[in-house]
Formats: structure tokens, C-alpha cells, sequence
């Protein structure tokens, strides 16, 4: 079929089969994209189509399962999730952890890498030292003042279970 012949078929074809569509979808958006994307598909096989008894039943069919399809997605994307493909829910975070993540947020930049890469991520010092461009020494320095500052942060959010003494008393009498 040549691209005039085909241009005529549409002409006739496509009205004619959009109400068919829409008769059986019930919605005629839906039934123009599916009968117009058939027709895009029929394109492409327009010299095939020259020799089918009826054109017309081909495209009619495509767009049909088209029209099927989109409805089978839209159902499908309208159902609740599959429990089972879910991932996991986060572990509940470890008050140590929450702990440890704030202090480090309140230490200089510099020191926290350091502390990240020697401690976290298991590096040696000297392997530190290369990935952060500083010598050895001020490696070392920084681990230690940022542990130290640490230390200090971390103590001062630790909860007091020191009881006072009056507590002491009550609790022995």
C-alpha cells in the first residue's frame, strides 16, 4: 500500500473504528490514542497490509489489545502493593549511633574525615595521610584532637545515672 492509498484508508478507516473501540472501552480519548497508535503500527507494516483480506480487522484488532492493555496498567498501578515485594522497614536507629552522628557534626570538618576514614572505614594512617594530602604527623594530630573532642561530646550527652543522695538513702531504708 502505497503511502496515498494509505492516507485515504485512514481517512475512511479511522472515525469508523474509533467508534468501534470506544463502543467497547467506553472512553473515547482512550479509544482515539489506541486506534491512532495502531495506525502508527500499521504504518510500518503498510506493505503487509496491502495484502491482508481486511486491513480495517487488523488495525481494529491492535488497537483493541491496545486498549486492553492500558486498562490491564492502570489496574494494576491501582492496587495496593504486593506485601511481599516491600523492602524491609530501616532498623529503628541505635541511640549510640544517634549519638555518635551528632557529635561528629559538631567536630571540624577535617577531623571528622580523618576519624571517618582511620576508625569507620578502617584505613591505616598513613593510607589517610594520602587520601586527604596532609602529612602523616597532622593526620595523626587531627585523629587525636578529634577524639578528644569527641570524647567530650559524647560524654556531656550520656544521661546521668548517678543517684543523689537522697534517692540513696530511700532506696537502703
Amino acid at each position: 500500500m502505497d503511502a496515498p492509498a494509505f492516507d485515504a484508508f485512514y481517512a475512511e478507516s479511522f472515525p469508523r473504528l474509533v467508534g468501534q473501540i470506544y463502543a467497547m472501552c467506553g472512553d473515547l480519548v482512550e479509544a482515539q490514542d489506541c486506534v491512532q497508535e495502531a495506525f502508527v503500527r500499521a504504518w510500518c507494516r503498510r506493505n503487509q497490509l496491502a495484502d491482508l483480506h481486511s486491513p480495517e480487522a487488523w488495525i481494529r484488532t491492535v488497537a483493541w489489545r491496545l486498549a486492553v492493555s492500558r486498562w490491564r496498567r492502570t489496574r494494576r498501578s491501582r492496587l495496593p502493593a504486593d506485601r511481599s515485594r516491600l523492602p524491609a522497614p530501616p532498623p529503628v536507629p541505635n541511640p549510640d549511633r544517634v549519638a555518635l552522628i551528632a557529635a561528629l557534626a559538631q567536630i571540624p570538618a577535617r577531623q571528622r574525615r580523618v576519624i571517618v576514614l582511620h576508625h569507620i572505614c578502617d584505613m591505616a594512617v598513613k593510607d589517610v595521610a594520602t587520601e586527604v594530602g596532609a602529612p602523616v604527623g597532622t593526620v595523626k594530630a587531627w585523629l587525636s584532637r578529634g577524639r578528644a573532642l569527641l570524647t567530650s561530646l559524647l560524654d556531656e550527652s550520656e544521661p546521668q545515672d548517678e543517684l543523689n543522695p537522697k534517692q540513696e538513702e530511700i532506696g537502703h531504708a
